[in-house]
């Protein structure tokens, strides 16, 4: 018997909606290393009035179907602030993306990237990276290396053979994303030991834990600090305030003081470092859903949190330091007392660093600095259309 035919779709209705979220609970079921999403925040991430993102940005899904079977997903989107950005740092005019991407097999993911990449280009586009799901700040870059062990809080997983699927469809690599594992319960090398301890003896250096009960201003300190540190890089489009405040939403009960460092130079703010403990190690056992139990146990954890791993998202130093000694001694003093932190309250033995791009090499010097190892590799792909 002939396979039934294949189609492919836009939708925006709420219950296609839930569709697209449930597929990759389907795709995904036999393998150990995928962290199921609370499908209420995957539902938020899609969703234009609960995504800031969406406040620059306009996105259309699709979904693949043969026989009234969902087989396939992916979404086209365009943000208009990266239209705006230098092309030389990845984005610029005439740039769409795409993302969220699953498929049963080859023909359906075919079928799917020329369905967004025919959206894009009626809407403009010349260009388009992907995947990137669906903000940069959010889930960039496909899996290449590292499927044997899961992702951690806000990184992605995907299938081994997607890598195929995208390469045939003319797509090459434009950035390769780094993430680096690190055993934080062993000592920095003496010579880092020394570089710290001179640190706290200068009296102008002041490394602190942020305050909590002053989250909004200690989040624009950070945000001006990351906007000045990462505005060279590659893929960078600045946070607004709607996606700010929906970060700070989702991300503020995993807040904790001693895990988020500012360093201060003269009193004033220079350098930050952000850690989080893996909530997915939390979240994986409860199958996408809050109900029943779900809510009690996250609330329940968040009381005491325990976990192995600690996920170091973001960390930046002021532009006009990045090339100074002293840039290089903050961010192994804010390494060092996070790293003990996430020892001692939180029972840590594992750290994750990243993502860090291939050619971002202060930020690799100072991972090799402090013996770590790559752990995964993440591409995204460009093609002109």
């Amino acid at each position: 018997m002939a396979p039934a035919p294949l189609t492919i779709r836009p939708i925006d209705s709420k219950a296609d909606r839930k569709r697209f979220v449930d597929l990759p609970f389907r795709l995904y079921a036999n393998d150990p290393n995928w962290v199921p999403p609370l499908k209420g925040e995957a539902l938020g991430l899609i969703t234009p009035e609960k995504n800031g993102w969406f406040s620059h940005a306009i996105a259309q899904l699709f979904l693949a179907e043969r026989g009234g079977k969902v087989v396939g997903r992916i979404s086209a989107h365009i943000d208009t602030l990266a239209l705006t950005m230098d092309p030389a740092k990845g984005f610029g005019p005439g740039c769409g993306q795409w993302g969220l991407f699953d498929a049963e097999d080859a023909t359906i993911a075919a079928a799917l990237i020329a369905a967004a990449e025919g959206w894009l280009r009626e809407q403009g586009m010349t260009r388009a990276l992907g995947p990137i799901s669906m903000s940069i700040w959010e889930e960039p870059g496909l899996l290449i290396e590292g499927f044997d062990h899961p992702p951690t809080i806000m990184m992605g997983h995907a299938k081994p053979e997607y890598r195929g699927w995208i390469e045939a469809a003319g797509y090459h690599k434009v950035k390769e994303l780094l993430t680096y594992d690190l055993d934080i319960t062993k000592d920095f090398p003496p010579l880092l030991q020394r570089i710290i301890a001179s640190g706290e003896k200068n009296p102008r250096i002041r490394i602190r834990n942020v305050d909590k009960t002053k989250f909004e201003e200690e989040a624009a300190i950070i945000l001006a600090i990351l906007n000045d540190a990462w505005a060279d890089n590659w893929g960078f489009v600045p946070l607004t305030p709607p996606e700010i405040k929906d970060v700070g939403v989702k991300l503020k009960p995993i807040v904790f003081n001693d895990l988020i460092r500012i360093a201060e130079v003269d009193g004033r703010p220079v350098a930050f470092m952000i850690d989080l403990p893996d909530l997915n190690e939390v979240i994986k056992p409860l199958k996408g859903n809050l109900l029943p139990f779900g809510w009690a146990k996250i609330l329940l954890w968040l009381r005491k949190p325990k976990v192995r791993t600690v996920r170091v998202p973001l960390m930046g130093v002021l532009k006009e330091l990045q090339s100074s000694r002293l840039a290089s001694q903050l961010a192994f003093m804010l390494i060092q007392y996070i790293k003990d932190a996430s020892v001692e309250h939180y029972g840590a033995t594992r750290g994750e660093i990243g993502w860090i791009l291939e050619d971002n090499q202060g930020m690799r010097s100072i991972a090799d600095a402090i013996q770590c190892t790559i752990n995964k590799r993440y591409w995204i792909f460009e093609k002109t259309l």
